[in-house]
């Protein structure tokens, strides 16, 4: 079953709109209690195994740790480059899509770096 339907039901149900999802494939009818029932334990199941997922990812990338395998990612430090890009940024010559781009980062990473920087000043 697609997880946006059920995330429209559960949105829907919240705001009192009356919404009933009638899944052809799963033989699913939400406006019947069984249908219901089963939407529910479908995504409860969804969840139990999306954190049974997220726990053992966890526990792989401590064990790697530990062992000196993982290291994570990289942190981007504010170089030259970027303090050159921050003034002409600030002096509107460039925005954020072309300052990022320029970095070779995202936008959001752009966010942080720019917050980490404008701290340390």
């Amino acid at each position: 079953m697609n997880k946006t339907f059920i995330n429209l039901y559960i949105l829907n149900e919240q705001h009192g709109k009356i919404v009933i999802l009638i899944s052809l494939k799963e033989n699913i009818d939400t406006s019947t209690p069984q249908g219901k029932l089963m939407l529910t334990m479908l995504g409860a199941i969804n969840e139990f195994e999306r954190m049974n997922m997220l726990e053992r990812q966890r526990e792989g990338i401590a064990i790697a740790k530990e062992n000196g395998k993982y290291k994570g990612r990289k942190a981007i430090e504010i170089d030259q480059k970027f303090k050159g890009l921050y003034e002409q940024y600030m002096g509107r010559k460039i925005n954020k899509t072309q300052f990022a781009n320029e970095l070779g980062i995202s936008r959001t990473t752009l966010y942080k770096l720019i917050e980490e920087y404008e701290g340390s000043s």
